[in-house]
């Protein structure tokens, strides 16, 4: 008999009878750990080959795995691309950055939406250590701009600040989207 006929491998059957707030904690553990691994995967290509090389290699990767998180997020919601502004806001809310970092949609209308991340993880972290914003706006154009052509292909994406940018205080990013129609 096969494990999926069983019910699932160990590491999921254990997860039936654990608590609301107990997938919760695991959720947001997990979301650590995959946030750890792409911080440690990218500090390991910085230490052999230089930042850019490493941002190089960071944005290559982001485009492809952009794309799996979004098709992912519309599956599990039982989206079909197309839904415009309301969609992306919707899916935005149930990316891995959602359970780890405080971000908002603001200026939301049919056919627009500005995304601010309030406080990331990565950029708040170095700022503890003294060390310069983490220059992340090459990586996060392609990252937003996938994510949100995956939700919707009639979405561009322009970035309204990321560092190295100066940003305001008050939050780290922001990112505008918004739907082409063709009236004029």
């Amino acid at each position: 008999m096969s494990s999926a006929a069983r019910g699932g491998d160990e590491g999921i059957a254990l997860l039936n009878n654990l608590s609301k707030e107990e997938l919760i904690r695991i959720i947001v553990d997990d979301a650590k750990n995959w946030l750890a691994h792409d911080g440690v995967w990218f500090q390991s290509i910085e230490k052999k080959h230089g930042m850019e090389v490493a941002v190089e290699i960071d944005t290559d990767a982001w485009r492809l795995f952009t794309v799996i998180e979004a098709k992912r997020i519309m599956e599990r919601l039982g989206m079909k691309p197309g839904g415009g502004i309301p969609a992306l806001v919707e899916c935005l809310k149930h990316r891995f950055y959602a359970r780890l970092n405080l971000q908002e949609c603001i200026e939301v209308t049919e056919n627009r939406a500005v995304f601010r991340m309030l406080d990331c993880r990565v950029q708040s972290a170095r700022k503890r250590k003294g060390l310069a914003d983490h220059p992340c706006k090459s990586v996060g154009i392609v990252e937003y701009s996938e994510f949100a052509r995956t939700i919707d292909p009639r979405i561009t994406t322009t970035c309204l600040a990321c560092p190295p940018d100066r940003h305001p205080d008050e939050y780290w990013c922001a990112w505008e989207f918004v739907v082409e129609t063709s009236e004029k």
